[in-house]
């Protein structure tokens, strides 16, 4: 399994080949896009910084989307989508038409992803710190976590550390800093986490027996 960033909470994760699509931006973000082809693509939040999987079709390829919570299986992948909240957009005027809403708070859909007889956890942009009893539950061996540690509408590097080192994953990937929110995150975070001198990779590889004897492993990415 490859993982590559393409920043705020937008990954590409190959196996074989298949191409897994999280979080890609969408023509009306004011991030930037990538092209390439998936498979499968998985949108979080109903925000133009997260949901634009048309962005995925490329070269053949049309992607399977998923946009909420619910059991899907396409293919060697298996997933599950959870409700949980996020604060994330700004002001309502910032909301796109489609965004279902509670309150001030949107609807975040945290995704276990497993293949490869790993499992992967992809929070989104989570906002709370406590996760519903249903999702707690199933949150057992999580092999790989992925957790936004940016502020400004998801959790901050502090409760997002704490959180994580929680599930007891074996590698944890911190993204959602940089571009917006806390350009100051990422350093924060790994203070937290103990990593300070970190250094980012290009691309991650990974299989089930490098993750043997890991324990909240911090693993950083550069932004592709």
């Amino acid at each position: 399994m490859v993982i590559t960033y393409f920043g705020l909470e937008f990954f590409k994760i190959q196996f074989g080949d298949i191409v897994i699509a999280l979080n890609p931006a969408s023509k009306d973000s004011v991030l930037k896009a990538a092209r390439f082809g998936a498979d499968i693509a998985l949108s979080t939040l109903s925000h133009p910084d997260m949901n634009g999987l048309d962005m995925v079709s490329h070269g053949g390829k049309k992607p399977f989307e998923i946009r909420g919570p619910g059991e899907y299986e396409i293919k060697e992948v298996a997933i599950r989508g959870f409700a949980t909240e996020s604060n994330y957009g700004g002001e309502p005027e910032r909301l796109s038409k489609d965004a279902t809403r509670t309150g001030k708070q949107r609807i975040n859909t945290v995704y276990l992803i497993t293949l490869e007889g790993m499992k992967l956890c992809f929070l989104g942009a989570l906002s709370g710190k406590e996760l519903p009893e249903a999702l707690k539950e199933v949150l057992d061996e999580v092999d790989v976590l992925f957790v936004p540690i940016g502020g400004e509408g998801v959790l901050s590097a502090a409760d997002a550390c704490k959180l994580a080192v929680s599930l007891e994953p074996k590698l944890i990937i911190p993204m959602h800093y940089g571009a917006v929110g806390d350009k100051g995150a990422l350093k924060a975070f790994l203070k937290e986490g103990g990593e300070d001198g970190l250094t980012p990779v290009e691309k991650l590889t990974i299989k089930k027996k490098d993750l043997e004897g890991k324990e909240a492993d911090i693993a950083v990415l550069k932004e592709a």
